[in-house]
């Protein structure tokens, strides 16, 4: 059972790692579950401490994927209503994802930019506002892809610390 368990961890990890790209998926959340699921083998001992800690931190970093792009926007020059369409484009991008994949990257832009029109910006403001949500996009991207990959780290590391208890038939 235990190999079964560790096997789908590292699958998991690997979808969580994808998930820091695709933002259907939640990348961090999923990693975590491969962690948890490394941690409830027989061979690896519980560390709560440990598993807490790293479930306060992909659930940090799940959140802040949708508060980073309004922050972007809000630093690029971007008023309230370009926060709130770059708000209103996230939450259209995870209901209808018209678009893919790529609808979470075009739908808060695109939101941002309408907010910043809406608040009677010119085109190049808005353009700017717009632009500070792609970058918010891009960090948020970042941090999940670090986040992912510290935590299939821990993963190969553990796996590696306990392969005598983990593989013994």
């Amino acid at each position: 059972m235990d190999i079964l368990l560790v096997i789908l961890g590292f699958i998991i990890m690997l979808v969580g790692i994808a998930g820091s790209f695709l933002p259907i998926l939640p990348g961090a959340p999923l990693s975590w579950i491969g962690l948890l699921l490394l941690y409830l083998t027989d061979a690896v001992p519980n560390n709560w401490w440990f598993l807490g800690i790293t479930l306060a931190i992909a659930l940090l970093v799940f959140a802040l994927d949708y508060i980073i792009p309004a922050i972007g926007t809000k630093r690029f020059g971007g008023s309230k209503k370009g926060v709130i369409g770059t708000t209103i484009g996230l939450i259209v991008s995870i209901i209808f994802p018209v678009l893919g994949p790529f609808g979470i990257i075009i739908w808060p832009f695109v939101g941002a930019f309408i907010g910043e029109m809406i608040n009677k910006a010119d085109s190049k403001i808005a353009a700017k506002a717009a632009f500070g949500s792609f970058l918010g996009f891009l960090a948020g991207t970042f941090i999940k892809f670090i986040v992912t990959i510290v935590y299939l780290g821990f993963f190969i590391w553990r796996v590696w610390e306990y392969k005598s208890d983990i593989f013994s038939f």
